[in-house]
C-alpha cells in the first residue's frame, strides 16, 4: 500500500474509534477487557488493510472484524465464561448496536452543524461548561456577565440545540 491509502485508513480508523469501542463494550458487558480486544481489533485492522476497498463503508468492514476478535476472546475465556448469548440473539444485538451507533453518528452530525449555526461566544460557553466542565463562575467573571445569567443563556441554547438537531433528523439530507 502506499502512504497516501495508509494515510486514508489511518483517517478511517480515528474516526471509528468510539463507536468501535461502543460496540465492542455492548458485545462485552461489563468486561473489563474491553480496550484490549478493541486493540486486537485495531491491529487486526492495520495488518488486513489491503484487503480493505476505499469508498466501501469502513465502519462495516471495521465492526464485523471486531466481532471476529470478541468471539476469539471469548473461546480464549470459556471455561471462565459467566454470560453467553445464543447465536440468534448476538446476531439480533450486532444489528440492534450496529443501527444504534448510526442514528448517534447522525445525531453528533447533526449537534456538530447547529453548534456551527451559533454566534461564537454562545458557542464558548456551552463548550466551557460541558466540553470542558468548566465552572458557570469562573466563564462569569472572563466574560463579565453574571451566573443567573448565563444559566438563563445555557437553558435557551440547549432548547435552540435540541430543537435544532430535530429539525435536522427529521430531514436527513441535512445531515449528509
Amino acid at each position: 500500500m502506499d502512504n497516501n491509502t495508509d494515510g486514508q485508513i489511518v483517517a478511517l480508523l480515528t474516526e471509528v474509534q468510539s463507536p468501535l469501542r461502543f460496540y465492542v463494550q455492548s458485545l462485552m458487558p461489563g468486561d473489563p477487557n474491553v480496550q484490549d480486544v478493541v486493540q486486537h481489533a485495531n491491529a487486526t485492522l492495520w495488518q488486513k488493510r489491503a484487503e480493505f476497498t476505499l469508498g466501501t463503508n469502513f465502519k462495516a468492514w471495521a465492526f464485523s472484524i471486531a466481532r471476529f476478535e470478541v468471539l476469539n476472546y471469548r473461546k480464549q475465556q470459556a471455561r471462565d465464561a459467566r454470560f453467553v448469548f445464543q447465536e440468534d440473539l448476538q446476531e439480533l444485538f450486532d444489528t440492534e448496536i450496529a443501527e444504534y451507533t448510526d442514528e448517534g453518528d447522525r445525531r453528533e452530525k447533526a449537534l456538530k452543524q447547529c453548534l456551527g449555526k451559533l454566534r461564537d461566544q454562545d458557542r464558548a460557553l456551552l463548550m466551557h461548561r460541558y466540553s470542558k466542565g468548566g465552572k458557570l463562575e469562573d466563564f462569569a467573571q472572563e466574560a463579565g456577565r453574571s451566573i443567573g445569567g448565563l444559566k438563563v443563556t445555557l437553558h435557551r441554547l440547549r432548547s435552540a440545540l435540541l430543537e435544532c438537531v430535530q429539525k435536522q433528523l427529521k430531514n436527513p439530507e441535512t445531515t449528509a
